[in-house]
Protein backbone atom coordinates (compact mmCIF):
# COMPACT_ATOMS: atom_id res chain seq x y z
CA UNK A 1 0.00 0.00 0.00
CA UNK A 2 1.22 3.58 -0.62
CA UNK A 3 1.65 6.22 2.19
CA UNK A 4 -2.02 7.99 0.94
CA UNK A 5 -3.48 4.60 0.86
CA UNK A 6 -2.76 3.84 4.43
CA UNK A 7 -3.11 7.32 5.74
CA UNK A 8 -6.59 7.12 4.05
CA UNK A 9 -7.79 3.81 5.53
CA UNK A 10 -6.45 4.56 9.06
CA UNK A 11 -7.87 8.10 9.58
CA UNK A 12 -4.10 9.30 10.44
CA UNK A 13 -2.22 11.55 8.28
CA UNK A 14 0.51 11.10 6.07
CA UNK A 15 2.88 13.26 8.08
CA UNK A 16 1.90 10.93 11.35
CA UNK A 17 2.81 7.93 9.48
CA UNK A 18 6.27 9.32 7.88
CA UNK A 19 6.47 10.11 12.15
CA UNK A 20 5.65 6.54 12.89
CA UNK A 21 8.19 5.20 10.90
CA UNK A 22 11.06 7.76 12.31
CA UNK A 23 10.19 5.99 15.65
CA UNK A 24 10.26 2.80 14.58
CA UNK A 25 6.79 2.24 14.93
CA UNK A 26 6.00 0.82 11.86
CA UNK A 27 8.15 0.11 8.47
CA UNK A 28 7.84 0.26 4.90
CA UNK A 29 9.95 -0.67 1.93
CA UNK A 30 11.64 2.05 -0.95
CA UNK A 31 10.43 1.18 -4.34
CA UNK A 32 13.00 1.79 -7.06
CA UNK A 33 11.41 5.15 -7.11
CA UNK A 34 12.32 5.74 -3.83
CA UNK A 35 8.62 5.37 -2.79
CA UNK A 36 7.65 4.26 0.70
CA UNK A 37 5.12 0.90 0.13
CA UNK A 38 3.59 -0.83 3.19
CA UNK A 39 2.73 -4.25 4.35
CA UNK A 40 -1.81 -4.56 4.63
CA UNK A 41 -0.84 -5.48 8.46
CA UNK A 42 0.61 -1.64 8.92
CA UNK A 43 -3.28 -0.73 9.44
CA UNK A 44 -3.35 -2.59 12.53
CA UNK A 45 -0.11 -1.97 14.09
CA UNK A 46 -1.54 2.25 12.94
CA UNK A 47 -4.40 1.23 15.00
CA UNK A 48 -2.99 0.13 18.12
CA UNK A 49 -0.85 2.65 17.95
CA UNK A 50 -3.50 5.46 17.60
CA UNK A 51 -5.45 3.35 20.43
CA UNK A 52 -2.45 3.50 22.54
CA UNK A 53 -2.39 7.60 22.11
CA UNK A 54 -6.24 7.82 22.86
CA UNK A 55 -5.70 6.23 26.31
CA UNK A 56 -2.45 7.88 27.02
CA UNK A 57 0.24 5.80 26.39
CA UNK A 58 3.17 7.13 25.21
CA UNK A 59 5.12 6.18 22.27
CA UNK A 60 8.21 5.10 23.64
CA UNK A 61 6.22 2.77 25.22
CA UNK A 62 4.45 1.45 22.10
CA UNK A 63 7.46 1.11 20.30
CA UNK A 64 9.44 -0.41 23.59
CA UNK A 65 6.59 -3.12 23.31
CA UNK A 66 6.53 -3.50 19.46
CA UNK A 67 10.04 -3.83 19.50
CA UNK A 68 9.61 -6.94 21.55
CA UNK A 69 7.54 -8.65 18.46
CA UNK A 70 9.67 -10.96 16.16
CA UNK A 71 10.55 -9.34 12.40
CA UNK A 72 8.14 -5.80 12.52
CA UNK A 73 5.35 -8.38 12.66
CA UNK A 74 1.87 -7.42 13.45
CA UNK A 75 0.48 -8.39 16.66
CA UNK A 76 -1.93 -11.31 17.06
CA UNK A 77 -4.54 -11.24 19.40
CA UNK A 78 -2.29 -12.98 21.72
CA UNK A 79 -0.01 -10.30 21.38
CA UNK A 80 -2.60 -7.74 22.56
CA UNK A 81 -3.41 -9.70 25.06
CA UNK A 82 0.02 -9.48 26.42
CA UNK A 83 0.31 -5.81 25.92
CA UNK A 84 -2.48 -4.55 27.11
CA UNK A 85 -1.74 -6.56 30.38
CA UNK A 86 1.68 -4.25 30.47
CA UNK A 87 -0.28 -1.42 30.42
CA UNK A 88 -3.05 -2.43 32.51
CA UNK A 89 -1.08 -1.06 35.88
CA UNK A 90 -0.68 2.28 34.28
CA UNK A 91 -3.86 2.68 33.49
CA UNK A 92 -5.58 2.30 36.35
CA UNK A 93 -3.24 4.47 37.97
CA UNK A 94 -3.94 6.92 35.90
CA UNK A 95 -7.95 6.14 36.41
CA UNK A 96 -7.80 6.41 39.94
CA UNK A 97 -5.61 9.79 39.99
CA UNK A 98 -8.49 11.08 37.54
CA UNK A 99 -10.97 9.90 40.08
CA UNK A 100 -9.23 11.25 42.77
CA UNK A 101 -9.35 15.02 40.88
CA UNK A 102 -12.92 14.44 39.79
CA UNK A 103 -13.95 13.92 43.64
CA UNK A 104 -11.40 16.54 45.27
CA UNK A 105 -11.86 19.08 42.60
CA UNK A 106 -14.42 21.32 44.62
CA UNK A 107 -12.68 21.80 47.36
CA UNK A 108 -9.02 21.67 46.68
CA UNK A 109 -6.00 20.81 43.77
CA UNK A 110 -4.12 19.39 46.40
CA UNK A 111 -2.23 21.66 47.62
CA UNK A 112 -4.59 23.54 49.56
CA UNK A 113 -4.02 26.68 47.59
CA UNK A 114 -7.72 27.04 46.82
CA UNK A 115 -8.86 26.57 50.82
CA UNK A 116 -7.98 28.89 52.94
CA UNK A 117 -8.30 26.97 56.31
CA UNK A 118 -5.45 24.33 54.75
CA UNK A 119 -3.40 26.94 53.26
CA UNK A 120 0.20 27.30 54.35
CA UNK A 121 0.14 30.60 54.10
CA UNK A 122 -3.12 31.30 56.03
CA UNK A 123 -2.67 28.47 58.31
CA UNK A 124 1.31 27.88 58.84
CA UNK A 125 0.49 24.43 61.14
CA UNK A 126 -0.41 22.87 57.67
CA UNK A 127 0.65 18.76 57.81
CA UNK A 128 0.80 19.10 53.98
CA UNK A 129 3.38 21.16 53.60
CA UNK A 130 6.04 19.04 55.18
CA UNK A 131 5.67 16.72 52.19
CA UNK A 132 7.20 19.88 49.79
CA UNK A 133 5.72 21.87 47.61
CA UNK A 134 3.17 21.10 45.13
CA UNK A 135 -0.06 18.64 45.48
CA UNK A 136 0.42 16.51 48.39
CA UNK A 137 -3.15 14.70 48.49
CA UNK A 138 -2.67 12.51 45.12
CA UNK A 139 -2.53 9.06 45.61
CA UNK A 140 -1.29 5.88 43.45
CA UNK A 141 -3.58 3.48 42.29
CA UNK A 142 -3.08 1.49 45.58
CA UNK A 143 -4.57 4.34 47.51
CA UNK A 144 -1.20 5.19 48.93
CA UNK A 145 0.49 8.53 49.12
CA UNK A 146 2.50 9.55 45.40
CA UNK A 147 5.67 9.49 45.57
CA UNK A 148 8.08 12.05 44.06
Amino acid sequence: MTVGEVAERSGVAVSALHFYERQNLIISRRTSGNQRRYKRDTLRRVAMIRIAQRVGIPLANVAAILALLPDNRTPTRQDWARISECWQQELDARIAHLLQLRDDFKECVGCGCLSLDRCALANPYDALAAGGPGPQRLVDAQGLPRSR
